[in-house]
């Protein structure tokens, strides 16, 4: 048994190119620049979709759980990825042994648990109850990425990503490696939890990952014995802060303390109590989370196009606004020409966009002072691949070894004023 779970721990390993090698994670260079193991598109894992809150404690897994299977009694194929390495909770939610391994199929690929119609790959299932995870940065964009693109999945109608409360790597890293279709954003009524909320909804913002919506959980609670409704937690916060910043409000779930009994016992309440008031609420809240979620507006995402030959370019999107790209062409040999959502078009010296990199090698991350001399980067330089960041940007590796920048979409858009001031 613990031969399997090391088996599985070297196939992260060895996605992440650092067994034994030392190699240093480069996100940038790496990490964003996946579509699947073996080049193959995302297809078929079908809607990403995160389920997130800025703040802990706030039923963000029991959300994702009930959602999950509220989707799959609907007839879709649903896989959840537990992205909470650290504090996985989600096999115990469904009743899955953490005690026996994950097998392998003969492509080294990893079969993921089956529970409630709801496939499931969890840190929890590598590690077993007992012993913690304890990863530097790096292993953790590792586990991440080979949970998407090293599991058997089949094909999917919906893949929810339960993510760790906050804004840090794990967030980071599944922006900059995976198209998201859109994220639902799950929060309490109070006042302590809509602020932070409010914070990883901005997050979300600067990445290009549409806001599906808001869930309120913990809304309301109904007494059992006389029917009297408390706001344990306030009243009518989530829809508030929908309103205030224009999100689409999904539904509010009451708190119930079936949701507990349920988790506990490894059998989610849209199972054991499906007529219920809370049950129905999840079932609302998936039959509104269903079309909502929209991989259309931008470019195509993911790709990664060869610039001299031309192959993997990025096909024509869709979508709107000025820092929206809908095509991505090579106008030449020394061109990279953007076509944007507010119908403008713009072209990019090769050599200028290798100029404007803002890595940590090429520009000051305090003072925002360049360190980059143009005088040493070579007047042919040109890229060698494009690569889609999530949904948000591209990075660039260049021809002379240099391939560590992330260039957002506003950022690039921004190259054309700045070109303008220096005519």
């Amino acid at each position: 048994m613990q031969r399997a779970r090391l088996a599985v721990s070297r196939r992260a390993r060895y996605l992440s190119g650092s067994a034994g090698s030392g190699a240093q994670d480069d996100t940038a260079s790496k990490g964003t620049r996946m579509s699947s193991e073996d080049g193959q598109p995302l297809a078929h894992l079908g809607r990403i979709i995160p389920v997130a809150s800025g703040k802990g404690g706030v039923g963000k897994s029991t959300v994702s759980v009930n959602l999950a299977i509220a989707l799959a009694g609907r007839g879709h194929r649903v896989g959840i990825v537990d992205a909470d390495l650290y504090g996985p909770s989600i096999p115990g939610m469904l009743g899955i042994d953490t005690a026996k391994p994950p097998a392998m199929t003969p492509e080294k690929k990893v079969i993921p648990a089956t529970a409630h119609g709801v496939s499931v790959i969890s840190m929890a299932m590598l590690t077993g109850d007992d012993k913690p995870a304890v990863l530097r940065g790096p292993m953790v964009t590792k586990y991440l990425q080979m949970f998407l693109t090293a599991v058997e999945w089949g094909t999917l109608d919906y893949l929810i990503l339960d993510l760790p409360p906050g804004t840090g790597d794990t967030q980071l890293t599944l922006a900059q490696s995976f198209p998201m279709s859109g994220a639902v954003v799950v929060t309490t009524p109070q006042n302590v939890s809509l602020k932070i909320t409010r914070r990883g909804i901005r997050m979300f913002e600067e990445v290009k990952i549409p806001i599906l919506g808001i869930v309120e959980n913990m809304s309301s609670f109904a007494c059992p014995s006389c029917g009297t409704v408390t706001e344990v937690f306030s009243k009518g916060g989530g829809r508030r802060l929908s309103e205030d910043l224009a999100i689409p409000y999904l539904g509010s779930i009451p708190l119930d303390p079936a949701v507990v009994d349920s988790g506990d016992s490894g059998a989610p309440l849209v199972t054991t109590h499906p007529d219920s008031a809370t049950a129905q609420a999840y079932g609302a809240l998936a039959d509104a989370l269903d079309g909502a979620a929209r991989g259309d507006q931008g470019l195509p995402v993911p790709f990664e196009w060869d610039w001299a030959s031309g192959s993997g370019a990025p096909a024509r999107g869709s979508g709107s606004g000025a820092d929206t790209p809908v095509a991505m062409t090579q106008a030449d040999a020394r061109t990279l020409r953007i076509a944007w959502g507010d119908g403008q078009e713009q072209d990019i010296d090769v050599r200028d966009l290798r100029l404007a990199c803002a890595c940590a090698g090429c520009r000051d991350e305090d003072t925002g002072a360049p360190l980059l001399d143009p005088a040493r980067v070579p007047l042919e330089v040109a890229p060698v691949t494009i690569w889609s960041v999530g949904n948000y940007g591209i990075g660039v590796a260049f021809s002379d070894g240099h391939g560590t920048g992330i260039y957002p979409y506003a950022k690039l858009r921004a190259l054309a004023a700045a070109e303008s001031e220096d005519v």
